[in-house]
């Protein structure tokens, strides 16, 4: 199950990064895609054969529309609530190379919660929970203690400091972090030694043209590995090559499946 973190990206394509300043700058088409965190996090397990649903807020609005359709499209159980703030949306710049700038729009309000009485229900049907840092997602973690759910989240570019993110970095199992960059990852363990073991980046399957949702597939990734019983190293090579896999469509819209994975990965279990 997977809480938060839905809404739609607006992709403006751009010749590199930072953009010079100018009053007008010609672009190529601008697109939206449905997904956000969130959303990616859940195309990509669902893709993976996983049975997902996600909990979350949408507005009552066109991106809101666009969400629900692209999870049904891609075989979510989305289970939303309206928030008044309408559905959450961000601008991202992406270059010629597939890198990208993000500018968020964390709409909603700070009093915004999701009763208990709904989303306490899911919750208990759940294996694993990944837990994304939206703001009402926070007043969750007592709930999911006392089921004993197993909980992941992503900070992205937590800087270590920031209160807000440290919550539910000290009350989850597993914790994804992100970086600009393509040198692979890292992977630290409670009893693996004090140092982090590197993974490397995996190929990608074609040319890369949009890094959006790459750390979103690299969890996803890493949870159908997790959830089929593989161990750490394993799990992150997936996360890894979904990563890269991501990169080769526009908008996150390239999501591997099982078989896909694990031959790119080189594990058993692929055709």
């Amino acid at each position: 199950m997977v809480v938060g973190g839905s809404g739609v990206d607006t992709v403006v394509r751009v010749a590199s990064l930072p953009v010079p300043p100018a009053d007008s700058v010609p672009v190529g088409p601008i697109r939206e895609y449905p997904g956000h965190t969130g959303g990616y996090v859940a195309l990509g397990a669902r893709a993976l054969g996983l049975r997902v649903a996600l909990l979350d807020f949408v507005g009552d609005d066109w991106p809101g529309t666009l969400v629900r359709a692209r999870m049904a499209e891609g075989g979510v159980e989305f289970l939303p609530l309206v928030s008044p703030a309408g559905t959450r949306r961000a601008v991202n710049l992406v270059d010629a190379a597939g890198r990208r700038m993000s500018f968020y729009d964390g709409r909603d309000p700070a009093g915004l919660r999701m009763p208990r009485e709904f989303h306490l229900p899911h919750l208990r049907r759940a294996r694993h929970v990944h837990l994304c840092i939206s703001h009402f997602a926070r007043f969750l973690h007592d709930d999911l203690a006392g089921l004993g759910v197993p909980v992941s989240t992503d900070l992205h570019d937590w800087d270590g400091v920031a209160d807000h993110h440290r919550e539910f970095a000290l009350r989850s199992d597993l914790v994804f972090l992100s970086a600009a960059g393509a040198d692979g990852a890292y992977v630290l363990t409670r009893d693996g030694g004090p140092e982090p073991r590197h993974v490397p980046a995996a190929v990608p399957p074609g040319p890369v043209v949009d890094s959006n949702g790459a750390g979103d597939a690299f969890a996803a990734g890493f949870l159908y590995g997790r959830l089929t019983g593989r161990d750490v190293p394993e799990c992150a090579r997936l996360g890894a090559v979904a990563g890269a896999h991501a990169c080769t469509a526009p908008g996150a819209a390239a999501f591997a499946s099982a078989q896909a994975l694990l031959a790119a990965a080189g594990l058993p279990g692929g055709p």
